[in-house]
């Protein structure tokens, strides 16, 4: 009689199939990127941000036809009769004199094949200010952005992480900062600057630095909370334990763990600093002409009440503009609010 055999089956050896193999975990960085594309707000905040730097940025390299601070001086030829009349030996003459006059600028253009906006009441090209005002406006709120996260970063994570005097030096300080009158100091800064021979191209940062010294506040408090909360985790712990110097378990190990709170600081303070620097070029504390900004090409409308009633093509662009920034920055940090956040779904 023949032996049943059966054969016999190795399971461990059957539950890796070839699918396992090829199965990879996706790394956190791929899926904050996949859930930001996700959302239709953040595409459209993204290519809003990126149309306004192409259209800033590489707009004036390939529409050369008119300059920032060119004239159109063709303008028309007008005529003015003057008469003047006279009378002798009881016979009255009158004299009829025409005196030609050229207009040197062609000012408030309507939109055509020349301007494709128009132009402003002084001649300038439209289009060509809008771009160039809006790599002022970018520019100077990338710079200033920046420049605030660098202090409040430093100054934050060494409150934070020292606590004591420290923090309640820094924190004091801040404290005294934000109590400052903003606009009132900006009216004697820019009071300053026009009794001096700084160009009129450069003023606006030099306000902005005064903006970024009072303004690291909100920065630096966020960094501190979140590295007093930090600093007592395990891993810091155990940073403690192999030696590290303090600057390298500050800024290689706390601050990276805030950065995705930063960032999305960073994404929406930047429409407010384009707000905040439109408001300073509107009140004519910014960049002066000839130079473009957003805020000064509006800032026409305050003094000329036709213009804002009868020639929309002068400050309407500008603030459209205006509102395509900050709305674009804003929907990117949302997007990145809702993408970084740990407790989202996968």
């Amino acid at each position: 009689m023949e032996e049943n055999k059966t054969p016999v089956v190795d399971t461990a050896a059957d539950t890796e199939t070839p699918l396992d193999k090829n199965v990879r975990l996706m790394s956190p960085t791929r899926m904050v990127v996949r859930r930001f594309f996700r959302s239709r707000l953040s595409i459209i905040g993204l290519l809003m941000v990126v149309g306004l730097f192409l259209f800033s940025f590489a707009g004036p390299l390939l529409y050369t036809q008119w300059g920032e601070i060119e004239l159109d001086e063709s303008g028309k030829t007008e005529y003015a009769v003057s008469e003047t009349t006279y009378t002798v030996n009881g016979v009255t003459y009158t004299l009829r004199q025409t005196t030609e006059k050229s207009l040197k600028d062609n000012f408030l253009a309507p939109p055509s094949a020349e301007h494709i906006l128009g132009t402003d009441n002084e001649g300038y090209d439209i289009f060509v200010r809008l771009m160039y005002g809006g790599r002022i406006s970018l520019t100077v709120s990338f710079i200033a952005v920046f420049l605030i996260t660098v202090l409040g970063v430093v100054l934050g994570g060494i409150a934070g992480y020292f606590g004591g005097w420290v923090d309640n030096l820094i924190m004091r300080v801040s404290d005294v900062l934000m109590c400052l009158p903003g606009v009132p100091i900006l009216l004697i800064i820019s009071t300053l600057l026009d009794a001096s021979d700084i160009d009129a191209k450069y003023r606006i940062y030099l306000l902005m630095i005064y903006l970024t010294f009072i303004s690291w506040t909100g920065t630096a408090r966020l960094v501190r909370g979140q590295i007093l909360s930090l600093r007592e985790q395990e891993y810091m712990v155990a940073a403690e334990a192999m030696g590290y110097s303090t600057g390298r378990k500050i800024f290689k190990h706390l601050v990276p763990n805030v950065m995705p709170q930063l960032i999305v600081q960073m994404t929406l303070s930047l429409g407010s600093m384009i707000l905040y620097e439109a408001t300073l070029s509107y009140l004519n504390l910014g960049v002066k002409a000839p130079y473009a900004a957003w805020g000064t090409m509006i800032n026409i409308i305050s003094t000329n009440q036709d213009i804002l009633q009868n020639h929309l093509n002068v400050w309407v662009p500008a603030g459209v503009c205006i509102v395509i920034a900050v709305l674009g920055f804003n929907f990117v940090g949302d997007g990145l609010r809702d993408a970084l956040d740990p407790k989202a779904r996968r």
